[in-house]
């Protein structure tokens, strides 16, 4: 029998900026933190370039901000829920700021804006160009680290939830670094801020271990699923056959660099008047279609940055250096990959999913901002705001308190074990068939290959989550008989208006799609 914990700490899966940030507002109420790596490793958000957009200077507005967001989303952003984000995000950086983080700052003394796609005016707050995310995140382990509150179990993974009559009490966690059996964690309150699923993908700029397991176990324990089907796919990964693939930021492309295929033309201007500066959506497919055509696409920076590259945007230039390439005079080779997901677990505007005690904030949360088609840089902006409401939201139901430390000791007997080669036919699978361009057939084809892939791995609980969220973004998909920002149907090439509404979806109804797929291939 699992060993089981019994804590008064709210327990928060997840180490990223949606965690650390909840944890700090939690303060002083008692709270565990679930992370897989130690801190600061394997989070999406150490790996953010961009930065946090916010309508800083006087020439701007949040209601500008809102706007673009909703024009971004390609019709399903829930416009209440992004005018309430973008109001708030000024006090964001305010509060980052204070707290350490070393934005860009202009002589006199204001925050640096930088210009990314689909935005009407320059709104992006940077670090050291493209350090934002690794910047944020150290001013937050640091004063996480000094919050005698927060508790943070490192090398840990939640693999399941328990739920009560429709309320979450407990978590399910095992060892991440070796085999071990679960340890349920009984608990007042649940935040999952676990990241998105990327890296069910072939072709991501996830890290490693982001795999949808934590909206497959929300899933999994009966919480809503909203737009699982949109999946944004980042335009300009550098295509240097590294897993995960490195980022080429979306900066660039704001500090004029142009995108140039094998015979040096500039495509995008041909597709979009926007040119590379469009949404992200349509300069995916724009590359997507140079890669499928042999004419491998680039990003020129030469005649817009040259040789500031290595200063101005040092995580590029180093991935750049490590294969090979000067980006400051040879252009950088670029493919589409897997980078953000749109949908995930289905929350209020408190943060609150359809179970009840259970809160999400961050990428594994689907709360309406982005809609079918993610504004750039909206993802950090998203994070911070939910996780304060979140974290206020559960501080009204739990009260304050002190409480010992939770002593989590995994059973050595005990094993989530799955093949490899399992998770590779998986994430081939996703990028081949419901990837940048999607059709019945081949969505179809992708959830009886879910199917048998899980069957054959019925043991591992952390395999049966990735399975959960692939077969929801698949299902989903096929359900969306339309083409719609991140999602393009080539049998319904066009939008319809009827469906501009978001989805939603439950695990059990997704394997019900999943079953006639099964039932068709045989």
């Amino acid at each position: 029998m699992s060993p089981v914990v019994e804590t008064s700490r709210i327990v928060i899966v997840g180490a990223g900026l949606g965690a650390l940030y909840a944890a700090l507002e939690l303060a002083p109420r008692p709270v565990l933190m679930i992370s897989p790596e130690n801190l600061g490793e394997g989070a999406s958000s150490a790996w953010a370039q961009g930065g946090i957009a916010a309508a800083m200077d006087l020439s701007d507005s949040a209601e500008a901000h809102a706007a673009d967001t909703v024009g971004a989303g390609a019709g399903t952003v829930d416009a209440q829920v992004a005018a309430m984000v973008t109001a708030h995000a000024r006090e964001h950086i305010v509060d980052l700021t204070e707290k350490g983080t070393p934005f860009d700052r202009t002589p006199e003394g204001g925050y640096v804006m930088s210009l990314e796609a689909a935005h009407s005016a320059p709104r992006v707050v940077r670090v050291q160009g493209d350090q934002a995310g690794h910047q944020i995140m150290q001013t937050l382990i640091a004063a996480v680290r000094a919050t005698p509150s927060v508790q943070v179990c490192e090398k840990s993974m939640a693999t399941g939830l328990e739920v009560e009559n429709g309320a979450v009490t407990g978590v399910w966690v095992r060892a991440s670094d070796r085999e071990s059996g679960a340890v349920l964690i009984r608990t007042p309150a649940v935040l999952l801020a676990g990241g998105g699923s990327g890296g069910l993908y072939a072709h991501t700029t996830n890290p490693p271990r982001v795999r949808g397991q934590v909206i497959g176990l929300a899933a999994r324990a009966g919480a809503v699923i909203a737009d699982a089907e949109f999946v944004q796919f980042h335009p300009t990964a550098i295509d240097v056959g590294e897993d995960p693939a490195p980022l080429a930021t979306e900066a660039l492309r704001g500090e004029g660099a142009h995108l140039v295929n094998s015979a040096g033309e500039r495509f995008m201007l041909a597709i979009d008047p926007r040119g590379e500066l469009a949404p992200r959506d349509i300069v995916a497919r724009g590359i997507f279609a140079e890669t499928q055509a042999d004419r491998r696409p680039a990003l020129d920076t030469r005649e817009a940055i040259g040789a500031e590259i290595l200063t101005r945007f040092p995580a590029v230039a180093k991935a750049c250096l490590r294969n090979g390439i000067d980006p400051a005079r040879e252009p950088i080779p670029v493919a589409v990959a897997a980078h953000y997901h749109m949908g995930g677990i289905e929350t209020d505007m408190q943060g609150r999913a359809s179970l009840d005690r259970l809160w999400v904030c961050g990428e594994a949360a689907s709360t309406g901002l982005h809609g079918a088609n993610r504004l750039a840089s909206n993802g950090l902006l998203e994070a911070l705001v939910y996780a304060r409401l979140a974290a206020r939201d559960i501080a009204a139901v739990v009260a304050e308190g002190t409480a010992p430390p939770v002593d989590l000791a995994f059973p050595e007997d005990g094993s989530d074990s799955y093949a490899p080669e399992a998770l590779q036919a998986l994430r081939e699978a996703m990028t081949a068939k419901v990837g940048v361009l999607r059709n019945a057939g081949g969505l179809g084809s992708a959830l009886a290959r879910i199917d048998a892939l899980e069957r054959a791995q019925a043991s591992s609980v952390t395999f049966a989550n990735m399975c959960a969220t692939a077969t929801l973004i698949a299902a989903s998909a096929l359900e969306r008989r339309e083409s719609r920002g991140g999602h393009y149907r080539t049998d319904y090439p066009e939008s319809d208006p009827a469906q501009a509404r978001r989805s939603r979806m439950t695990l059990n109804e997704a394997q019900k799609i999943r079953a006639a797929c099964v039932e068709e291939t045989r």
